[in-house]
């Protein structure tokens, strides 16, 4: 009897103490909630500082409390192109703000459109006579564009820069698949759709190499111009072509050798920078050596909030794979997107709708549900205007052609227009195992598709008449849009990827230029003159909000990270761990037909991490309780 009440106290002692702990929780988070939020009047003369430590994305992840529980990973602090390119650009002609600072330490990189928008922000403020100063201790490709914007560049003394130009390779199965005596049947329309060639070849067919070879050619003459013309003494050949004996010219030094290509100025620390920083705009008395005046992007976004006169034009994102379902901010769920567009419609108060695309695409069924909902806003009269990012490729495309008219960017990869579903079967590795399959059917496709007894040869043909019927529709839509034949259509489609300016060479998008150009046109079209844009679903949650608070980079984390050749070869292996998952989980995942441009997602913003299998907080503490 002792030992029940012994056993009770304790039970009781748990109980209150998880009330408690509950409490205390609750009443932190609302503190967290009411102070860690920027308001608007805490803007500071000095610097806007900008500490880029994440990726800059199309439209920011929204976090799920679930997945950050069981999560082992930090989340990383993403930044919206357009809240860096309003910032920067309202420092220009902000007289508080002295002058611009980036730093680039951890930055996560970005699409070459996004960079390029950013870079010409910071011209902007250079324009007013104001400095631009960045820094970083490992320089590549993302981070060298921004700082050739940079009236000041520095790097660390350990530091230097590594230019890579864009390529590498793709990890292909088919050996493993035949070794491990698993079927994937593979159905697409398209001789350049190379989805699916990871699991059908062992290298790439010579058409893929062909379009990608174009298109990398491409975007690399892009990044050159751009560098080159923000930093004309600029001199890459050396680094690009032979960087080992460029490095050799400067004795191994790798900053020195940076600073004699004319890629940055000058060389210092973090704290040296600081105080260069605090010479121009003041140092910071509370602060430590090379701390000084400065306000952050939340803060002053905050104090400066976005236009509201005028007629409203409604904005509405599709950044991120096309899925089915009310995913994202950060994918585009077809349903939630649709749903934005409808109510907008529903509303009748905007006078235009710009449709911002950055995705590779995805599902066929999403994305035909988002392209229905903007053809029923169309039919209201409201004009439409597509802008297409880094990337709006296959299934990005599909939603693209309802526009009256597309802008796109000379580096936008675009087109994919093909479609393609892969179903693996395993027949063959069950039957070595000792098992196999048999039943009845009433029909040659009862039980179809059957991944264990293998697909018959009526529901592989029932399923490949199916993608070339959505291929047919595919073409359709294009056709109609363009003003163009089906079969014209078809020539310039099969799945080829293009960069922008061939696509409208080949009228596949009307004009070059950026997300503001398709906005002023937009008001062109409906006859308006004053005007503001309404980002539909981008209300900020103060649940959210405090998420990330919570879930952000810590500084001191932060600092303790690698930054060196080594540790950018030890970040790539976590993405290839991540890539794996997701060709895993493309092959396995069960998903229906697709218009997905494999080929080129990576030329898109940075990957935001798809590793599904790492050990969450919850298990970390599971252990530390044992």
């Amino acid at each position: 009897m002792n030992f029940a009440r012994s056993v009770w106290k304790i039970l009781v002692a748990i109980k209150d103490g998880l009330v408690l702990l509950l409490l205390l929780l609750f009443f932190w988070a609302l503190y967290a909630l009411l102070t860690l939020r920027p308001t608007p009047g805490m803007v500071h003369e000095g610097a806007l500082y900008l500490p880029l430590d994440g990726p800059v994305v199309e439209e920011r992840t929204r976090l799920d409390p679930t997945s950050l529980l069981f999560s082992q990973d930090r989340p990383h602090r993403e930044y919206q192109t357009r809240d860096l390119v309003r910032a920067i650009e309202g420092a220009a002609g902000d007289e508080r703000i002295k002058a611009v600072v980036l730093d680039l330490q951890d930055f996560g990189g970005g699409s070459q459109v996004a960079l390029s928008r950013i870079g010409a922000a910071m011209d902007k403020v250079r324009s007013a006579k104001k400095p631009v100063l960045v820094r970083a201790v490992l320089y590549t490709d993302d981070s060298v564009q921004l700082a050739a914007h940079a009236s000041e560049a520095w790097v660390d003394p350990v530091g230097g820069v590594a230019v890579m130009g864009p390529g590498g390779t793709q990890l292909y199965y088919k050996a493993l698949l035949d070794r491990l005596q698993v079927k994937a049947h593979i159905f697409k329309v398209g001789t350049y759709k190379s989805a699916v060639e990871p699991f059908m070849r062992g290298d790439a067919s010579p058409e893929a190499k062909d379009a990608l070879r174009a298109v990398y050619s491409a975007l690399w003459e892009d990044w050159q111009a751009d560098v080159k013309k923000a930093r004309p003494k600029a001199d890459l050949v050396p680094v690009t072509t032979d960087p080992v004996k460029w490095l050799a010219a400067s004795g191994g030094d790798a900053a020195q050798a940076a600073v004699k290509a004319g890629l940055v100025d000058r060389i210092g620390d973090k704290v040296a920078f600081g105080r260069r920083v605090a010479e121009i705009v003041g140092a910071d008395p509370a602060g430590s050596d090379g701390a000084f005046r400065a306000t952050k992007l939340g803060a002053y976004l905050a104090d400066r909030p976005e236009p509201t006169g005028g007629k409203a034009i409604a904005v509405v994102t599709v950044a991120g794979n096309i899925v089915d379902g009310d995913a994202g901010p950060g994918a585009a769920g077809g349903d939630r997107i649709a749903d934005l567009i409808d109510e907008a419609a529903t509303r009748g108060n905007y006078a235009a709708l710009v449709v911002r695309v950055d995705s590779p695409g995805g599902s066929v069924l999403a994305a035909e549900r988002i392209r229905a909902a903007i053809e029923r806003m169309k039919q209201r009269k409201v004009p439409v205007v597509v802008s297409m990012g880094s990337l709006a490729a296959s299934g990005g495309y599909w939603v693209s052609t309802p526009a009256d008219r597309i802008f796109a960017e000379p580096a936008t990869i675009t087109g994919s227009i093909g479609v393609f579903a892969v179903i693996p079967s395993f027949e063959d590795a069950l039957a070595k195992l000792g098992v196999t399959t048999d039943g009845v059917r009433t029909t040659p496709l009862s039980g179809q598709p059957d991944i264990l007894g293998g697909l018959t040869p009526q529901a592989e043909a029932v399923t490949q008449n199916e993608v070339e019927n959505i291929y047919g529709r595919f073409v359709g839509l294009v056709a109609k849009s363009r003003g163009k034949t089906p079969a014209q259509v078809d020539a310039i489609a099969q799945g080829r990827i293009w960069d922008g300016g061939t696509a409208r060479q080949l009228g596949l998008v009307d004009q070059f230029g950026g997300i503001e150009d398709a906005l002023a046109y937009a008001a062109k079209l409906a006859k308006v003159e004053a005007w503001h844009p309404v980002w539909l679903g981008a209300a900020r949650d103060p649940f959210q909000s405090l998420l990330e608070q919570m879930a952000g980079t810590n500084a001191d984390e932060s600092q303790a990270r690698a930054h060196d050749i080594a540790a950018l070869v030890s970040r790539r292996q976590l993405a290839l761990a991540d890539r794996l998952a997701a060709d895993l989980g493309r092959l396995m995942g069960g998903e229906g037909a697709q218009a997905y441009c494999l080929e080129c997602a990576g030329l898109s913003a940075p990957d935001r991490g798809t590793a599904a299998a790492r050990e969450g907080w919850l298990i970390a503490l599971a252990r530390l309780a044992r």
